[in-house]
């Protein structure tokens, strides 16, 4: 019997850490294909945000934070100077996301309203980590320029993570006892 179960967990950590590299190369290529600049502040809109939400909200806090990373990997290619800021917001962010929609599913039945819950404080996390970093760099007024960008990407995010996450679960229904079994 215990040898099941470490096989068990063995394949549920491999299965882990490969949607996790999987999610963190779909972030990166996500946010370098669309990228609209915001001249004043040297960052972008982008949909890699969208990535990172699916990520965490169908595999959980783990898979969330590494595909969090996958767009500091694009701020390499694209503005080095926020890749350092990247990582550690969409990280967090990504891990909020995960966390949270396990937190929130355990208390609230509607699995879309625990999505929709999480991502937003995982999103505000986002907004504000920006909106620090870039008061810091270039000032509050500046750092106010971004900050409606990185608002309507959270929420363009929500959106379409969401609807894909439904399309999932609708396609693969079978997808709904690993999540059953997460949360």
């Amino acid at each position: 019997m215990r040898v099941k179960s470490a096989t068990k967990e063995h394949k549920s950590a491999t299965f882990q850490i490969a949607a996790a590299a999987i999610f963190a190369a779909l972030v990166a290529v996500a946010t370098i294909i669309f990228v609209l600049p915001i001249g004043a502040t040297g960052g972008y809109f982008n949909l890699g945000e969208i990535f990172i939400y699916v990520a965490a909200l169908l595999f959980g806090p783990f898979v969330g934070l590494f595909a969090g990373t996958g767009a500091s990997i694009a701020d390499v290619v694209i503005s080095p100077g926020y890749a350092p800021v990247t990582f550690i917001v969409k990280a967090v962010e990504g891990f909020l996301v995960g966390f949270l929609v396990k937190k929130f599913s355990s208390k609230i039945r509607n699995f879309t309203l625990c999505a929709v819950f999480a991502i937003l404080i995982g999103g505000f996390e986002m907004v504000m980590g920006y909106f620090v970093f870039e008061s810091y760099m270039y000032g509050y007024a500046v750092a106010l320029v971004a900050l409606p960008v990185n608002v309507v990407q959270m929420l363009l995010g929500l959106v379409i993570a969401v609807s894909i996450v439904h399309v999932v679960l609708r396609v693969f229904p079978q997808f709904k006892n690993y999540l059953q079994g997460m949360y």
